[in-house]
Order: structure tokens, then sequence, then C-alpha cells
């Protein structure tokens, strides 16, 4: 913001709060030359946002700090977001192997997104790079992404999800979408065992591979009466 602008801002702040305004012309050039210290790197247009958005929620003076701190947290924002990977693609001009060239095109697109002119470059995930056309073709063949015999491989390391996926091909009702009124899991918890220590010890449990007998019949009764509604 230049110093220019915020007589101009303070204006409209007293708009909302005369309190902010100096009447003193000695204490009005002081606070005019701090808030333009502060509010240095802070657009104007962003700092009337920052008043109107400040008095909406609070009857308390709004401070020079509380619009810059509102700033600092757009641009962190922004900046966690950007990928801080500089697109060649999108500026031809540059020429990779100009160093000095490279560098300045670079900090120009990080400003250029610390102050809200241009958007941040996230991280693009697979299916929106080049590989989009293969990704796309290979779960068009099989029809998701991790394909029938690795899911079956991983049985052994995943037993609870495998059951219901086996339940799910079978046609019979997933135990896990109703809770468990004998070892109170909840409902997508699989149930438990509990171990008591006779001595007085620590109570254990341990999950169970398939659900207890009770929530497979809950789960039976659950699904016919939808069924049947």
């Amino acid at each position: 913001m230049n110093p220019s602008e915020v007589p101009q801002l303070l204006a409209e702040i007293a708009l909302a709060d005369p309190r902010v305004r100096r009447d003193d012309a000695i204490e009005r050039r002081a606070q005019i030359h701090m808030w333009a210290g502060i509010l240095a790197a802070v657009p104007y247009d962003f700092a009337v946002t920052a008043a109107q958005q400040h008095y909406a929620k609070s009857n308390w003076p709004i401070l020079p700090a509380d619009i810059a701190t509102r700033w600092q947290a757009t641009v962190r924002d922004r900046m966690d977001r950007h990928t801080g990977t500089f697109e060649p693609t999108a500026h031809p001009h540059v020429d990779p192997d100009d160093i000095p060239g490279y560098q300045q095109a670079l900090r120009a697109e990080r400003h250029a997104v610390a102050t809200g002119h241009a958007e941040p470059v996230e991280l693009r995930e697979l299916t929106a790079g080049p590989a989009a056309a293969d990704v796309q073709a290979r779960l068009d063949r099989i029809g998701r992404y991790v394909p029938d015999h690795v899911r079956d491989s991983l049985t052994a390391y995943r037993p609870v999800r495998a059951e219901r996926e086996l339940a799910a091909r079978e046609g019979r009702p997933d135990p896990l979408d109703v809770a468990c009124a004998w070892c109170r899991a909840p409902e997508g918890q699989p149930c438990r065992d509990t171990r008591t220590n006779p001595k007085g010890g620590p109570v254990r449990t341990r999950t169970r591979r398939t659900a207890h007998p009770s929530r497979v019949d809950a789960a039976t009764a659950a699904a016919n009466a939808r069924n049947a509604a």
C-alpha cells in the first residue's frame, strides 16, 4: 500500500468507526506514518475488505496489526498451496539455460501468487498429468485402481476388509453396517474380543477377523427390513 492511500483507508474505516480518526493534525500525520509502515506490503483493496470483515464480527477499534496479520495469513495460505515449481511451458520466452532470467521469472511468479495476481499452482495428481490418458485406459480395463489378483494377495494383511468385500460379492449383508450389541463395536468398526486377566491385570482387546454371530443376525434383519420397505 502506498503511503498516499492510507488517509483514504482511514477515512473509509472512520465511516464505520469514528474512534479510528485522529482529530489533532500532528497525531493524524503520525498515525498515517505508522499505518503506512505497518501496511506497506498490504494491497489497499485487501485492507478495506479486512476492515469490513473485522467490524462485521467485532466492536473493538481495528488496529493496523489486525489487517497485517490477515494479509500474512492469506499469503501463507497461498504459498503453502503453491508448489513453487516454475512452469516453463507457461513462459516460452524464458530460456531454461538463462539462470538469472529463470530466477527472475520464478521470483515474479511467486510474487504474483503471494499478492493474489495469480492462482497457486497446486500439486497435480497422476490423473491430471501427461499420463492421464494411460491411467484412464488402465482404469477402464481393470475397473478399479487395485486389480483383483492384487486385492486377493492382500487378504491376509487386511482380513476385515477382505471379509466385507467377500460379503459384497456374495450378496450377503455387511455386518459392519450395524453396531454390535455383543462387544459394543460401533457401526463401521470391526468386532473385538475382550480378555480379562484373572489376576487383576489390564484388560486386553483383539480385533476379530469376522463379526460376532449376533451382529451378523442384526445386519441380516436390517437388510430384510430395508428390502421389505
